[in-house]
């Protein structure tokens, strides 16, 4: 039936429902799908009809121009647009039962869908198509709808284009969910499903070279026995994969080309898993940019091409890749021996799977430059191995998972070979750790072999981080002790008749070193103590007895970004003697502490080791010395010195399987030196008391044993110091003293850049 009217209801005269009534009285006794026909006419006609609630669930067929409105709650059954026809459908439902027809067909016409329901019963669920003999298509806009075919959801032909946009659903009861026949399809936020294959990209006519084009952005495509995406028959396929879309087959595959079908796939920040299959004629160019991929790529047959870049991993088997570029920080995991034929790098990684399964890879050509992490294992000789059949070039880098067990053989682990010695290998980092010691890298042959060489052995940074925490315990506990002068200032200011109570901050840096070993670290300790003392009578002077407890933290540098921390606790006593009228004085400290050991190691694969554990230690100090006026209030004090610690024997086991044992250490320094000063009266009342210092100290103690995986190492930092400083003491009052100094000491095995020292006390 045409309508002409310009109303968007028409009113029917008499003889046009007489008409009506004769065509429809014989239809309506051939069963539910024989409705009524409404045409809407752009020609004959005002060309535009609205249906609304309670309408006529009629048929429609728009043609030259026509305008079709489904308005919310409108109801139709198949709808037919052709000629430069638009259909507009908002809030309303197609509900066709066709056997032979589409429930919405665009024949180069165009559709806005918002908010609609389209079902077909028995046929696909829509269709966009041009006339052959023109390139004009047809356009449907789609949001927030849902599109239902019993077979196909929707077939697009070359030169129209679908878009389903905002949680729009496009399904395929018996077939496809989206059928792209040269046409193309933009998809955002939406989803796509089909019984068989969730996409097939094909083309139209073999006349029509018109490419199949699916773009998805946040989007869903499934193939619930089939393919995500199946690309079949000579064409090639333009497929973009962005922001979070997601591609699930079936049976197992992304991507399927078969018939010689081609594709170009590019995968931006969306993470996928399944597999990509090339058959035979067929070619794939692959690239994942910010993306994830775990799956394979098979070829049987065809070509393909692979690219990985911006950070992108593909964790899979390639079979038969032609080519294969990784670049900017992007990763391809290997899961299973491989060959693959030009790799070229700029930038990218290739990961040989997991740390104790080794693999081979064989390579036609490379270029560029990048990184291979591998591992091996030096007790059977075995780990993962880079063959490159025919040219190299360019320089690449190798990580080397490190371990801590110690290898059990002398022999060399081949890595590497190239036939023509064109590219160059290094290790991150110079070195890989395996156990006690770490490894060099060496060329043979020409550099076609590369080799780890257990001759190029130094200590590795867990071995290093292992000696540096036994032997800084002396240092601590000695950094904590010191001499009278620096422990409690000046104390003759009171000649040592008041009780009182002190206290003192300090830091000192240390850098120590071992050319035996190889040991080396910087050690930055601060800390503080408190004490408190009393008069005692006894003997021809004035004694002094008090207690003290304190704390401190030291921070080990040990190089290559591994470090250690050792904190330290403790309480002790002492007495101290002073003679007013000889000048002479003893002082003798007792101190325990409690240490806890932390190490945290940076291995040469960038992985990190650590362990921990406690012990006890007690150090002693006895110092002589002599304190002599001279004219104008100056005045010189020589001492010596004698400390001594003892530490803890201790063993434990860090995280990467490396076993420690350190025997009970000791240390004994002895000290002799010389403080030469001025007293200075001011005008307040107070005195003050600048100072310069000098001494040279000797560690005696040779044998401190370390033992590393069973390999004996001994902390021997034996050997003499020139120590220097300058300090001042002033009495502010009566009661309360202050006094601050600075020393700086160099010596063979260790060195002290700087040693800071405040304090003040209070006499009662």
């Amino acid at each position: 039936m045409i309508h002409s009217s310009s109303a968007p209801r028409f009113s029917c005269s008499r003889l046009s429902n007489a008409i009506k009534l004769i065509i429809a009285a014989p239809l309506s006794l051939m069963g539910a799908q024989a409705l009524a026909v409404t045409v809407v006419d752009g020609e004959n006609g005002p060309g535009f009809y609205d249906v609304i609630p309670g309408s006529h669930t009629d048929n429609y067929v728009v043609q030259r121009g026509g305008v079709l409105n489904v308005k919310p709650e409108g109801v139709t059954r198949e709808i037919r647009a052709t000629g430069a026809s638009t259909v507009n459908i908002d809030g309303g439902r197609v509900d066709g039962y066709s056997t032979s027809d589409t429930a919405l067909t665009l024949h180069q016409s165009n559709a806005t869908i918002a908010n609609a329901q389209i079902t077909s019963h028995n046929m696909g669920g829509l269709d966009l198509s041009r006339s052959m003999s023109q390139d004009t298509g047809s356009e449907a806009v789609v949001s927030n709808s849902q599109i239902t075919g019993a077979t196909y959801g929707a077939t697009v032909t070359a030169f129209s284009h679908l878009q389903l946009l905002n949680g729009s659903t496009l399904t395929g009861g018996s077939q496809q969910g989206l059928k792209l026949m040269g046409g193309k399809a933009t998809v955002v936020g939406s989803t796509i499903t089909g019984a068989t294959n969730g996409v097939t990209m094909t083309r139209e006519h073999r006349t029509v070279t018109e490419s199949p084009t699916l773009v998805l952005e946040g989007s869903r495509v499934e193939g619930l026995n089939g393919p995500a995406i199946l690309v079949d028959q000579v064409i090639t396929a333009e497929i973009d994969v962005n922001n979070g879309s997601s591609l699930i087959g079936g049976n197992g595959n992304l991507l399927e080309l078969t018939n010689g079908g081609n594709a170009n796939m590019r995968v931006n920040r969306s993470e996928l898993t399944g597999n990509i299959q090339v058959g035979t004629g067929s070619a794939l160019d692959l690239s994942l940019d910010r993306a994830i991929m775990n799956g394979d790529v098979i070829n049987n047959g065809g070509t393909a091409s692979v690219g990985l870049d911006n950070g992108s991993i593909l964790t899979g088997r390639l079979e038969n890749v032609d080519k294969l570029a990784i670049n900017n920080d992007a990763t391809w995991v290997m899961v299973d021996n491989q060959q693959v034929g030009d790799l070229s790098l700029s930038g990218g990684n290739v990961k040989f799977g997991d740390a104790g399964t080794f693999y081979r890879l064989d390579v036609a050509n490379l270029s560029g430059n990048g990184t291979f992490h591998m591992s091996a294992d030096f007790s059977t000789l075995t780990g993962d191995f880079l063959n490159v059949t025919g040219t190299s070039s360019g320089d690449h880098k190798l990580l080397i998972a490190s371990s801590g067990a110690d290898p059990l053989s002398n022999d060399r682990l081949h890595v590497v070979h190239t036939e023509d010695g064109g590219a160059k290998f290094s290790l991150i980092g110079d070195r890989v750790d395996v156990g006690t010691y770490s490894y060099s890298l060496i060329d043979d042959n020409a550099s076609k072999d590369w080799y780890l060489d257990p001759n190029s052995k130094v200590i590795s940074p867990s071995t290093n981080s292992v000696l540096a925490l036994f032997n800084a315990a002396p240092t601590v506990l000695l950094g904590e002790m010191t001499t009278l002068r620096t422990r409690m200032g000046e104390l003759r200011f009171s000649d040592g008749k008041s009780a009182g109570m002190w206290t003192r901050a300090y830091g000192n840096k240390y850098e120590v070193s071992n050319d035996k070993t190889g040991l080396g670290y910087s050690q930055v300790q601060r800390g503080f103590t408190i004490g408190a003392d009393a008069p005692i009578e006894g003997g021809d002077g004035q004694w002094l007895i008090g207690a003290m407890a304190g704390h401190s933290t030291s921070d080990l540098d040990l190089k290559r970004g591994s470090s250690a921390n050792i904190d330290s606790y403790y309480v002790g006593g002492y007495a101290t003697w002073l003679d007013a009228e000889s000048g002479f004085y003893f002082d003798g400290v007792l101190k325990f502490n409690r240490l806890h050991n932390e190490s945290n190691v940076a291995m040469s694969d960038g992985k990190k080791a650590k362990g921990n554990y406690t012990q006890n230690a007690v150090g002693a100090s006895a110092e002589v010395g002599r304190h002599i006026t001279l004219d104008d209030g100056y005045f010189v004090e020589p001492y010596g010195q004698l400390s001594a610690v003892i530490t803890q024997a201790q063993s434990y086991t860090l995280d990467n399987g490396l076993d420690a044992k350190g025997d009970r250490s000791s240390s004994v320094i002895g000290e002799i030196g010389t403080t030469v000063g001025r007293n200075i009266q001011l005008e307040s009342g107070s005195v003050l008391q600048p100072y310069l210092k000098a001494a040279i100290a000797h560690e005696f103690d040779q044998s401190n044993k370390v033992f590393v995986n069973d390999n004996s190492f001994n902390n021997d930092l034996s050997g003499s110091r020139f120590k220097v400083g300058a300090g001042a003491a002033m009495s502010v009052s009566k009661n309360l003293k202050l006094h601050a100094d600075v020393e700086h000491s160099v010596g063979k095995n260790i060195k002290q850049p700087y040693g800071v020292n405040v304090g003040l006390r209070y006499g009662f």
